[in-house]
């Protein structure tokens, strides 16, 4: 008996142990780890097996899936300052507030809006749109048992539409992280987020399509568009932010206001996606949701984390997705694959080989059919990572592996006074266009936007970073001082803008500024 007991006292001791070992290794080791890791460590700590995964097609049954999911998708209020301006209302605000479709009058209490999140780490860290916290003061945190938290913003990324916020928490319910990749067309998804503020709804409906590019990240309202409940629209034009990343997942499960930042999760309640935009002529669903692939996230998550921003890798080049009507604008006969129109002296791509006038036809083996293609998977990379590439160069097939590289730098320059001063009037900054530009735009002279202020002129007249200015009031452009000089000579107050957009296409823009 004693030695029964004494074994048993041994093992009891061993056990405990060990568990308290796993523990302290579970601490030390837990900043160094991704959310999807942190998820595996708590699933098992807590003797939670992933679901076995099954099509949706067969299971049609959402229940289980539902009780998962809701009790992590919490409901997110943000405040933003507004003090009473008393009629002295800025010279920008009265000239362009009616214009814009802005409500331009005194506001005596902060402002309210309101969200979606998914708790995605048991320790309170909560993925969300970046729209939904962008500037704001103040962001509470509601979860779905009703318990209230001040969050705080880790950081965001306005290239994809996500952001990180925390709260001070423990374990608290999760949604275990899918794989987006694995997504077919057809299957059943739920969307589970706050529409209208009704909190904890679950709507259902089917994968609509996948990688969807609809220009919606960094695009500016217009009130002609088609609304975007979010307070986004449809995009039209020349996006403000030309490095947005879109590779959406398209569903008809019902989206409206208040899901945004919400959970796009499968049958088996992991999250494949986070619920961010719709397309809509009234405002509210019309059939037509788009989710941001999960794993896209994990890696601009995980960034955010560690790093504080995201570190991206580029493959250099520039290109036009292929149809018909490009093709034919080309003179060539394929109509599918990307076009590279260039290639960045000193980029990946250009050591790995790649040629202006190579076609894209394959990404990691998997065949090019639109620009999102190639973004997502580039988007999951950081730089000295690599990328195998095909292309079509004449009737050759050809493979590439290009190393990404980081973004290159802004180059610096001293600011004058004058600089300084014309920052403050068009609300944006200037340096004199390259050598490379200068030949990419086949202009002589120029300078190009390196930095655009929210609410100042050239934020309202939707001129992004990366465009060149060649002309204002057709006098030619070469040098801050000629800016300086254009705006001081004004005729009636208009001011035209002329030059090219990053992307190459032409820029005309004409405002009346007294």
């Amino acid at each position: 008996m004693k030695k029964f007991g004494l074994t048993l006292l041994t093992a009891f001791v061993g056990g405990a142990m060990a568990l308290g070992g796993y523990r302290l290794v579970e601490n030390k080791y837990a900043s160094n780890m991704s959310f999807e890791d942190k998820q595996k460590v708590y699933l098992a700590s807590n003797h939670m097996s992933p679901a076995t995964t099954l099509s949706s097609a067969g299971q049609t049954d959402f229940t289980e899936a539902a009780a998962a999911v809701t009790p992590a998708v919490v409901y997110i209020r943000t405040t933003y300052s507004s003090q009473p301006d008393n009629g002295q209302q800025s010279q920008l605000q009265q000239m362009f507030g009616d214009m814009f479709g802005q409500r331009v009058r005194p506001q005596m209490a902060p402002e309210m809006a309101s969200g979606s999140g998914v708790i995605i780490s048991p320790d309170g860290y909560i993925v969300t749109n970046n729209h939904v916290v962008d500037k704001a003061e103040k962001i509470e945190v509601v979860t779905n048992d009703h318990q209230d938290f001040k969050a705080k913003v880790i950081g965001t990324d306005p290239s994809t539409d996500l952001a990180l916020i925390k709260i001070e928490g423990h374990d608290l319910p999760i949604v275990k992280l899918g794989n987006s990749d694995n997504v077919r067309v057809g299957e059943w998804v739920l969307a589970v987020g706050n529409p209208f503020k009704l909190t904890s709804t679950v709507t259902a409906g089917i994968v609509s399509a996948k990688g969807r590019n609809i220009g919606i990240i960094g695009s500016e309202d217009n009130q002609d568009e088609n609304q975007n409940p979010f307070g986004r629209t449809q995009y039209q034009g020349q996006p403000k932010l030309n490095k947005a990343i879109e590779s959406f997942i398209q569903t008809d499960a019902a989206i409206n206001p208040g899901n945004s930042g919400g959970a796009l999760v499968n049958t088996n309640g992991e999250l494949i996606g986070i619920n961010s935009a719709i397309a809509s002529h009234t405002g509210s669903y019309e059939g037509y949701g788009f989710a941001i692939p999960i794993n896209l996230a994990k890696k601009v998550l995980d960034d955010i984390e560690k790093y504080g921003a995201v570190k991206r890798g580029y493959v250099g080049i520039s290109f036009k997705e292929l149809d018909q009507d490009a093709a034919q604008q080309l003179h060539i006969d394929r109509t599918v694959g990307l076009y590279v129109d260039q290639v960045i002296p000193g980029g990946g791509a250009a050591q790995a080989g790649l040629e202006k006038g190579d076609i894209i036809t394959k990404v990691e083996g998997n065949k090019v059919y639109e620009s999102s293609d190639l973004q997502e998977r580039v988007g999951r990379l950081e730089p000295g990572d690599k990328i195998h590439l095909t292309v079509l160069r004449g009737n050759d097939e050809k493979n590439f592996t290009v190393t990404l590289k980081p973004e290159a730098p802004v180059a610096k320059v001293a600011v004058s006074k004058s600089a300084e001063e014309l920052f403050n009037k068009f609300g944006a900054s200037f340096i004199p266009v390259s050598s490379t530009q200068k030949a990419k735009f086949h202009i002589n002279a120029g300078v190009v936007v390196t930095q655009v202020r929210d609410g100042g002129l050239f934020d309202y007249t939707e001129v992004p970073v990366g465009s060149v200015i060649t002309e204002i009031n057709r006098q030619p452009i070469a040098n801050i001082d000629d800016i300086d000089h254009a705006l001081n000579n004004l005729k009636n107050g208009l001011l035209t803008i002329s030059g090219y957009y990053p992307d190459g296409s032409k820029l005309r823009s004409t405002i009346q500024v007294q």
